[in-house]
């Protein structure tokens, strides 16, 4: 796997898609992100689910799972509305703020099960009924902590991982460790909403190495 190559590819596009501008597709990830990483940073992850910004956090959160193409198909979100993230929100808010604080660099026990025992919070606020997949979950934990990459396809066939559990989340680090120096080479900041310009929130390496399988998978 050419790591330099692929991350670049994803930031400067291919034949399908434009890259990483704050107009297109990738961009969507930025917007969420900074939005629940604003409430962590400020410490003040409750009012995320308040009356002021509850619906602003439902649409932050759909469309950026929308965008990223988990509103087609047979996916039960496709039938439901943006309010359907309100318990999902609500659950959020009430998480650890560790969540945010976890990498791919620091997955020990303690942060393996932390991240273990998200993935089952947001089965529960979406509903077990749903059989929410390991990519929903991971698509979500991405979208708001950026402390796990998407295991969607693509990823899983580059990365050669399946289910989210602590032998996947242990090859993931694996892979950086081995990997560092590339990785840490790449410091990208996610765009701001209104102004399309660069903010002071770094891309996480889970979210460095979300990309580069995603782009190798293809």
């Amino acid at each position: 796997m050419d790591i330099k190559k692929s991350l670049n590819q994803f930031l400067e596009g291919k034949s399908n898609n434009k890259g990483r501008k704050p107009d297109e597709r990738y961009a969507s990830f930025d917007f969420c992100y900074n939005h629940f990483y604003s409430f962590y940073k400020e410490n003040r992850l409750l009012e995320l689910a308040n009356e002021k910004n509850l619906q602003t956090s439902c649409l932050q959160l759909g469309f950026y799972l929308a965008s990223w193409g988990m509103m087609r198909g047979s996916s039960f979100l496709l039938e439901k509305s943006v309010r359907n993230y309100k318990n999902l929100i609500l659950a959020i808010s009430k998480m650890n703020p560790k969540l945010w604080e976890i990498d791919v660099k620091n997955y020990n026990e303690e942060n393996i099960s932390f991240l273990l025992n998200c993935k089952q919070q947001i089965i529960s606020a979406l509903g077990k009924e749903y059989k929410p997949s390991d990519t929903l979950i991971t698509k979500i934990m991405l979208g708001v902590f950026a402390n796990i990459p998407a295991f969607d396809q693509y990823f899983r066939k580059s990365l050669k991982v399946h289910s989210v559990n602590k032998k996947s989340l242990l090859k993931i680090r694996d892979f950086y460790e081995e990997n560092k120096n590339v990785f840490d080479s790449f410091k990208i900041y996610t765009f701001d909403f209104l102004t399309a310009k660069e903010t002071d929130i770094i891309y996480t390496k889970a979210k460095l190495i979300d990309m580069c399988g995603f782009i190798d998978g293809q």
